[in-house]
């Protein structure tokens, strides 16, 4: 399966801390001022610790992969897996279902090889569609447990940084006896580890987390199209009413108009 880079969440991600960014350097503030030490080791390093709490180290181990995968998500080729069923349909007319093993092995997606395999090797349809839905399910259950790692983490980001800058206001009111101006920096810097916390949740974890169900959601349509393409060849359906069929699954502009 062919992976290409994803315009959209990368020039999301540097338009959104570039409109952050700019809109403080036009208020008058500069960069540098942001990059405070303290405040973004609280936020980051508490809420990566809240995550492995909520979670696992396991799945904290994956933050980078999967946000790798957000940037450059697999692209489903649902046009080529609907050609090879029809294909296939095609087979199992004019030779029957045990002529389609011998194509197996240029089949487009892995799930496609396992389920036609299963109906090749005589599985009923019951059992079939229960097998199929199972792996779906697992899949499924999987995906929600890495995606809901950046979901917690956009919930933990800006409660780490309320308590950055509550920290701050403590360390500022223990040094009330200073001058003026050092106490408004220190109230100044008090409040950037809420901005961090409030930043990160909102650009970074939870569009990532919206990012990879949008990628579930596209896998997932393409297996329950697999495995209603291959129910339909097991039925001994026309090829054409398989393609009508499995075409009515995909968004509207993806469609192809079929002649039936």
């Amino acid at each position: 399966m062919k992976a290409r880079w994803d315009a959209g969440t990368l020039f999301g991600l540097v338009l959104g801390f570039a409109v952050v960014f700019g809109s403080f350097t036009l208020e008058g503030g500069t960069v540098g001022a942001l990059i405070l030490a303290p405040a973004m080791l609280l936020v980051f390093g508490g809420t990566i610790a809240a995550a492995m709490i909520g979670s696992s180290v396991k799945s904290v181990r994956k933050i980078g992969q999967l946000t790798a995968l957000a940037m450059r998500p697999p692209q489903q080729d649902v046009r080529a897996t609907i050609d090879t069923i029809v294909f296939y349909a095609s087979v199992a007319r004019k030779e029957g279902l045990l002529a389609i093993e011998k194509f197996l092995d240029t089949a487009p997606h892995r799930f496609l090889r396992r389920i036609v395999r299963l109906m090749v090797d005589g599985v009923d349809p019951q059992n079939l569609r229960g097998l199929g839905e199972m792996e779906i399910h697992y899949v499924a259950e999987r995906h929600a447990k890495n995606a809901g790692v950046f979901q917690k983490m956009g919930g933990y980001s800006p409660t780490m940084g309320i308590i950055g800058t509550v920290l701050g206001l403590i360390a500022t009111l223990a040094s009330a006896g200073e001058e003026p101006d050092t106490l408004i920096r220190h109230i100044a810097s008090a409040f950037i580890a809420t901005l961090w916390g409030v930043l990160m949740a909102n650009i970074v974890w939870l569009p990532i987390h919206d990012k990879l169900k949008r990628i579930h959601d596209e896998e997932h349509l393409h297996l329950d199209l697999i495995l209603e393409g291959v129910l339909s060849i097991q039925a001994g359906e026309v090829p054409s009413i398989i393609k009508a069929k499995l075409e009515s699954m995909l968004p509207h502009h993806e469609r192809e108009m079929v002649s039936l």
